[in-house]
């Protein structure tokens, strides 16, 4: 299986289904995934921070650093290989306090906050999440499959279902 790797405030997109999208170690970032079952389009955003407004400088050269520019770049690439918002399921993961426990920034409850006002705003309901906590993340959007994995930091991959129920795999 081929594997497209986002990077930290980086978007990737496919419609191959041998193809499956990642991202690693999603501490306070948020990973959002987007995936249409019908043309087997997907695409994966990770994102930094939570509002372009914190540095509009930095927005306009990567909007993919934030939540409220960065989707609208992640639905518009999925949409260009045909996919269609009404039928996107949406995954979002990620928002942890892995190093600021005490919650004196809350990095990763704002990450989470402003993904969900963005989606809100973008008119999709998410499918599943998996947010919070102190650990890290690795995430896996099969196209084939359409399927969305996620794997804590230690622990083993799984599937994230619809309201955040997870499934081992087998």
């Amino acid at each position: 299986m081929k594997s497209l790797v986002v990077g930290i405030a980086d978007c990737q997109v496919s419609r191959e289904s041998g193809t499956a999208i990642v991202t690693y170690a999603l501490g306070s970032c948020i990973g959002l995934a987007l995936f249409d079952p019908i043309t087997s389009v997907g695409g994966l955003l990770h994102i930094l921070l939570p509002e372009a407004s914190l540095d509009a400088a930095k927005a306009a050269k990567n909007p993919c650093m934030f939540a409220d520019t960065g989707l609208p770049v992640l639905i518009d690439r999925c949409s260009k290989l045909g996919a269609a918002k009404s039928r996107m399921r949406v995954w979002i993961t990620g928002g942890s306090a892995v190093m600021d426990t005490k919650g004196i920034f809350n990095i990763g409850k704002r990450n989470a906050l402003a993904m969900r006002k963005a989606l809100w705003k973008a008119g999709l309901m998410i499918h599943g999440e998996d947010v919070g906590g102190s650990g890290s993340r690795t995430v896996r959007l099969d196209l084939g499959s359409g399927t969305f994995w996620v794997r804590t930091a230690g622990g083993i991959e799984q599937e994230l279902r619809a309201t955040g129920c997870v499934a081992a795999r087998v």
